[in-house]
């Protein structure tokens, strides 16, 4: 394979090296920031039997071109460019100056919340392991597992000790990486976590029964009362601080003496971050998430069959804008708060979605004759429907238009049905097939159902659209 050849096609088809900013590859595909991405010629680059789709995203114009293949047209297309190499990191941080606002605090949620998905996803699947284990009726009739093997009932309990551990000090996870984000110490992020959720404070989940009771702890300095209540489970409140904290810190060191810095910047960031966090920034962004939390819970559990389908059809859309990376902070707040929420509905949503996207794919798969176009749907239809759904929407669906449709249909009908039996997830993961173990355990039967449904709905859905399309096509 001649990859001189392929990169110069692709650096014509992209508008040429005045077009061309940043330039990065990762494992199947070239990442770039363009300057104008009106000016690519995506005919040709369809016509390319090297590129296995394009889209756009975060401000980068990506081309698929497999595993192998793009390590080495991206040499020569760097090569032809003279453009520096350059890490996916730095070309983000490229692509993210030509967002607009809303898309900035988007990605900046991402930023956010993507390093520690990883704990929230082990302490999850652990909740999911200990819920299987004192579920009664799920095996035994009547009885939960450690109830008919009492022998266990003590491994039960240090699942759920371990399973707790990332959402009980999730204030310190989300201070250090949200600090950071912001610019400041990620550690004074951390400490600020530890404040946040220290055993001297009442414990954040008691303070409904607290409040009731009206025996809520207080600190009485100098005549104003300061509530000790701890911020467990929280995520608004700790983003807010750690805004704050990144803002101090940076304030403070322009007018500290390098000779102090070290010694006086961390005790006032601290220090003054702790006291407006107990004594404003917490007590309303606790209120606000209450409210956001409080909303989405009762909007799922009254909008029914009707706001199940409207979120399932519009989910795949908001992927297209990246909108949904702002989920996953909301996803975050509501499996923290499982006691009241019972887990994320998100999850079990965008699931049904991206085995649409994969039925739609594996779908055309079958009925296309266009070799290339086979290539692309065979690998990238299984790939969505275990969770990951770029190459299947953007390489295939969205081109021809019919199969998206369909895709968004079948999203719609499961998204119904898994409303109707309450799908809940107690983990996040690959939202598919494999999310099955992400999955409350009375919610697995009903999943695995909207999954089929999804599935076969699509499928038939792109067959007839496909045949409408064949015959519009004729005339």
């Amino acid at each position: 394979m001649k990859y001189d050849q392929i990169a110069k096609e692709l650096f014509e088809a992209i508008g040429g090296k005045e077009n061309l900013s940043a330039l990065a590859h990762c494992a199947t595909r070239l990442r770039l920031v363009l300057h104008d991405e009106s000016k690519v010629n995506q005919e040709a680059l369809d016509k390319m039997d090297a590129v296995k789709g394009t889209f756009s995203t975060g401000g980068q114009f990506q081309i698929i071109l497999g595993a192998g293949l793009v390590n080495n047209v991206y040499h020569e297309l760097a090569r032809l460019t003279g453009l520096q190499e350059m890490s996916t990191t730095d070309v983000k941080d490229a692509g993210a100056k030509r967002l607009n606002p809303l898309q900035r605090f988007v990605k900046l949620l991402s930023d956010i919340f993507v390093p520690i998905i990883p704990a929230i996803v082990a302490g999850g699947l652990l909740m999911g392991i200990n819920n299987i284990l004192i579920a009664k009726d799920l095996i035994f009739e009547g009885k939960s597992l450690i109830e008919a093997y009492p022998e266990i009932s003590d491994l039960a309990a240090l699942i759920n000790t371990f399973a707790n551990a990332a959402f009980v000090f999730l204030p310190i996870l989300i201070g250090f990486s949200a600090t950071q984000r912001f610019g400041g110490n990620p550690y004074l992020g951390a400490a600020l976590g530890m404040l946040m959720v220290h055993p001297d404070l009442l414990n954040g989940y008691d303070y409904g029964s607290a409040l009731t009771s009206g025996s809520i702890p207080a600190w009485n300095i100098f005549g104003m009362e300061i509530e000790k209540v701890g911020y467990q489970g929280t995520v608004l409140p700790v983003l807010a601080a750690s805004f704050i904290l990144a803002k101090t810190e940076q304030f403070l060191r322009k007018y500290i003496p390098s000779a102090l810095a070290n010694l006086l910047t961390p005790l006032f960031t601290i220090f003054i971050t702790g006291i407006l966090t107990f004594t404003a920034v917490g007590p309303l962004t606790r209120l606000a998430g209450n409210v956001l939390t409080d909303g989405l819970v009762w909007l799922y559990d009254t909008a029914g069959v009707i706001g199940g389908a409207l979120f399932g059809l519009g989910y795949a859309p908001i992927v297209i804008t990246g909108m949904h990376h702002s989920f996953i902070a909301v996803e975050t707040q509501l499996l923290a708060d499982f006691v009241k929420t019972g887990g994320t509905f998100i999850f079990p949503v965008a699931a049904m979605s991206n085995v649409a996207q994969g039925a739609a794919t594996l779908a055309v798969f079958l009925m296309t004759k266009d070799k290339k176009v086979k290539g692309i749907a065979s690998a990238a239809g299984i790939s969505a429907v275990l969770g990951i759904t770029e190459p299947a929407m953007f390489g295939v669906n969205l081109k021809l238009r019919y199969p998206f449709i369909a895709a968004i249909i079948g999203a719609s009908v499961s998204t119904a049905f898994i409303t109707i039996y309450k799908v809940k997830a107690v983990a996040l993961g690959a939202a598919g097939l494999p999310g099955i173990i992400s999955i409350r355990p009375d919610s697995i039967v009903p999943y695995v159902i909207g999954m089929v449904i999804s599935f076969v709905v699509t499928s038939v859905m792109t067959i007839i659209l496909a045949k409408r399309a064949a015959k519009k096509a004729a005339q």
